[in-house]
């Protein structure tokens, strides 16, 4: 099964991995400047986001990215990596340590990190909205949860766009598999890696960025004191500065 992807540019290979409300969409505003810098940059939606089909069977979301990249001939990349999109490249590399050149991780999501109340009663909110059958409150309630006080309205219909995108392909489904999550040890990973966070994001993610550069060998933490949980879509220009800047540091172009 492939997934449903872009690709354009030469050189050097860049994967960008959306996180779990929006698709491959959410990149929008980097794709053509990350092209233009120099890359061969491909992104991806998940099962049951964008254009990707829900999954009839058992899979991994870092296999499906593995066999994506087989398929494109991909042999390195960098993995740039948003909340959940962030815990499949730490998997990725922590799979496939030879494969990975540099991990950018945008409040990312971690492989085995316990909830906390606060995340797992959103979860409840979430889930008793979409029963009553209040799709619209509950995309609503993800995009207030989940973009920062700099977000604007493009940013938010953005994501409304995409998370009811989201809910459509998954309520449509008869039967929806959930991802099986691999047991990795992210201390197998040995990209270097940028870790941004964002001061008004939830505690969960905002603890994980600090977690982080403990966790890793080569790992920079920045926290964003604009952001929330989507900084791609907040401060578009600025996620593109840091992203061209630190893979120009990280992977030259030739």
């Amino acid at each position: 099964m492939t997934l449903s992807h872009d690709v354009a540019g030469d050189g050097p290979a860049l994967v960008l991995l959306h996180s779990g409300v929006c698709d491959r969409r959410m990149w929008d505003a980097q794709w053509p400047a990350l092209v233009a810098a120099g890359y061969r940059v491909v992104r991806c939606d998940f099962r049951g986001f964008g254009q990707t089909s829900v999954a009839d069977r058992p899979y991994s979301n870092a296999e499906d990215v593995l066999e994506l990249l087989d398929g494109i001939s991909i042999e390195r990349a960098a993995l740039v990596g948003a909340s959940y999109g962030g815990q499949v490249a730490l998997e990725v590399a922590a799979l496939r340590p030879d494969l990975v050149s540099a991990l950018v991780l945008v409040c990312s999501a971690l492989p085995g990190h316990v909830p906390s109340a606060e995340l797992v009663e959103l979860g409840e909110r979430e889930d008793a909205l979409i029963e009553a059958g209040d799709i619209a409150g509950a995309v609503e309630l993800m995009v207030d949860t989940w973009l920062g006080p700099e977000a604007n309205d493009a940013a938010r219909e953005a994501v409304r766009r995409m998370q009811g995108l989201a809910f459509e392909v998954q309520l449509a489904a008869a039967e929806e598999c959930e991802p099986i999550e691999p047991e990795v040890d992210v201390t197998a990973v040995r990209a270097p890696t940028l870790v941004l966070s964002g001061t008004h994001d939830l505690p969960d993610f905002r603890q994980i960025a600090a977690q982080l550069p403990g966790l890793l060998p080569d790992a920079r933490h920045v926290e964003l004191p604009w952001a929330g949980h989507l900084p791609s879509l907040e401060r578009p220009s600025a996620i593109t500065d840091l992203l061209v800047a630190y893979l120009r540091e990280r992977i030259p172009i030739a």
